[in-house]
């Protein structure tokens, strides 16, 4: 059975169903089924998800009548053989690592939700969105307490951006309510919430969200009908709080909950000149070269280029600036400092602001100082977790290395690059 089930309803979305497929389909993590669902399209989205198909045993298509991407993605939980699900949309795409970071942190934290940062895509324009700004476990009534402070975000809304534990959704019956058109999503995380014990929140923007979908008005809805679900969306995120807090925090958190009366769903755009708003592909470390002779050039780059990713990643999740995961990665290798003019040359800094960088790291304590002769400094327990991070990221480095290789193909390579590391810190230090 695969260990995610990645679900993708389908109307009508030949200009971008690739775009998101192939995002899919390039997952760093391999163990999954990809669920098209096929919601009754009238241009050529069924065939492109046949396509697939063809080409990748892990892609399981649907072809159904149209009823409503709530009623589709239902189907296809109904269908789910994955201990875990993902959702996408699919105008949408996602990063390499994000299936990979959404297992590894379930997993590793014993989270029964996580929750992930996310880029909000205009045109050729991203911003970077999430609410909680600290990484790590936190229980269920600490995210309550977040959401009511700001509960018509889409962070808290959608389904996208959240990883789910199949147990519990099947346990109690989960589904999306088809007979909503508004904020389906949001009751489907509320009704999912009231049986966790806690959440991970990631903070690595891992989803691409392209906002396309018109109003209620422009979908033919009358007013009428519109209040009134409206009301019963509101009427149940009331009860939902109902349940999870006792009577005296209730009526504390009374004013903060009662907001989403006058809130309304809000992602805040990307908007040209607002800060956090970067050119689409500027966020991302890409490589568009090939090489035209193939040499161990070529191996150094794309390792490098891997290794970028994998420290451009740590830092948008940790808050830290790429020197320091630098140093964080030369402190894991070798255990300490040898020289401060080594370790500057790797970390890409003078001495002089290598001594300044270790020292606001002390400060943050990750890092553990010892002022004798010369100093020594050593990485502390609190950067386990970057160090963890890290060490997933050279993992995956070496697992994509040694993809298609056999067995023995494999020892071989590693005892080679083993010995030439070897011959190469011996041509150095002479």
């Amino acid at each position: 059975m695969p260990k995610v089930s990645i679900i993708v309803p389908v109307y009508n979305a030949e200009a971008v169903l690739r775009r998101c497929v192939d995002s899919i389909l390039a997952q760093e993590f391999r163990d999954f089924e990809l669920l098209l669902m096929d919601d009754g399209s009238k241009d050529s989205s069924g065939v492109i998800c046949d396509e697939y198909a063809s080409m990748d045993g892990r892609v399981r298509v649907v072809h159904k009548e149209n009823s409503g991407v709530s009623d589709t993605r239902n189907q296809a939980l109904d269908m789910a053989r994955g201990e875990y699900i993902q959702f996408l949309d699919a105008d949408d795409w996602i990063v390499p690592e994000a299936t990979r970071l959404f297992v590894y942190h379930i997993e590793t934290s014993h989270a029964d939700m996580v929750i992930a940062d996310f880029y909000r895509v205009v045109g050729d324009r991203i911003s970077r969105k999430g609410s909680i700004e600290e990484e790590g476990l936190i229980t269920r009534n600490e995210f309550a307490d977040y959401m009511a402070k700001s509960p018509a975000d889409y962070y808290y809304g959608v389904i996208w951006n959240k990883f789910f534990r199949r147990d519990l959704i099947e346990s109690f019956g989960l589904r999306m309510d088809a007979s909503l058109k508004w904020c389906e999503d949001f009751i489907f995380n509320l009704e999912y919430l009231l049986h966790v014990e806690n959440v991970y929140v990631l903070r690595v923007p891992v989803y691409y969200y392209v906002k396309t979908e018109g109003s209620l008005v422009q979908q033919g809805m009358k007013i009428g009908k519109i209040v009134q679900m409206k009301l019963n969306v509101i009427e149940y995120y009331n009860r939902f709080y109902e349940k999870i807090y006792d009577e005296y925090e209730y009526a504390q958190k009374r004013p903060e909950i009662y907001s989403f009366l006058i809130d309304y769903a809000h992602d805040d755009g990307a908007i040209p000149g607002l800060p956090g708003t970067k050119k689409l592909g500027e966020e991302r470390v890409l490589v568009s070269q090939e090489p035209q002779v193939s040499s161990c050039w070529e191996g150094m780059y794309y390792e490098q280029r891997m290794l970028d990713r994998i420290i451009r990643t740590a830092s948008q999740q940790y808050g830290l600036d790429p020197r320091d995961l630098k140093l964080f990665l030369y402190l894991r290798t070798f255990g300490h400092i040898g020289t401060m003019q080594e370790a500057a040359d790797y970390v890409g800094l003078s001495p002089m602001l290598l001594a300044a960088l270790i020292e606001r790291l002390a400060f943050r304590g990750y890092v553990k100082l010892e002022f004798g002769k010369p100093a020594t400094a050593e990485l502390t327990p609190q950067a386990k977790p970057v160090v963890d991070t890290l060490d997933l990221g050279l993992k995956d480095l070496e697992e994509s290395e040694l993809e298609n290789m056999d067995e023995d193909v494999a020892k071989i390579y590693q005892e080679a690059r083993a010995l030439a590391a070897g011959n190469l810190r011996k041509r150095l230090e002479r």
